[in-house]
């Protein structure tokens, strides 16, 4: 056999083992998306589930939007509170350098 009649062979070995894969792979995804959203079926009342995930995260967006003002506030008493403890340590500093100063006399 000639060596290019070879890689054609081995190449087209390749690219239909990579169909295969590719077609299982796409299967699967399926079958999953379908266990998420429900069995796929025509001309039923089709089954949902992604709506009734999507009402529930909803009502998480309503019940914690009133969280946003009461965050906002936090994070500028807790600014205020970094601020004062940055002036202690500057002045806790302070006292150190000096009692380190005091026992070297």
């Amino acid at each position: 056999m000639n060596t290019f009649v070879i890689l054609m062979s081995v190449t087209l070995f390749g690219v239909a083992a990579l169909f295969v894969a590719l077609a299982l792979f796409v299967r699967a995804i399926v079958r999953e998306l379908e266990g998420i959203g429900g069995p796929a079926t025509r001309f039923v009342r089709p089954i949902n589930y992604l709506s009734k995930i999507r009402l529930g995260l909803r009502a998480i967006e309503v019940e914690t939007g009133y969280i946003v003002p009461q965050v906002t506030q936090l994070n500028q008493t807790l600014t205020s509170i970094r601020d004062g403890l940055r002036a202690i340590d500057g002045s806790l500093a302070g006292v150190i350098s000096n009692v380190q100063k005091q026992d070297q006399r």
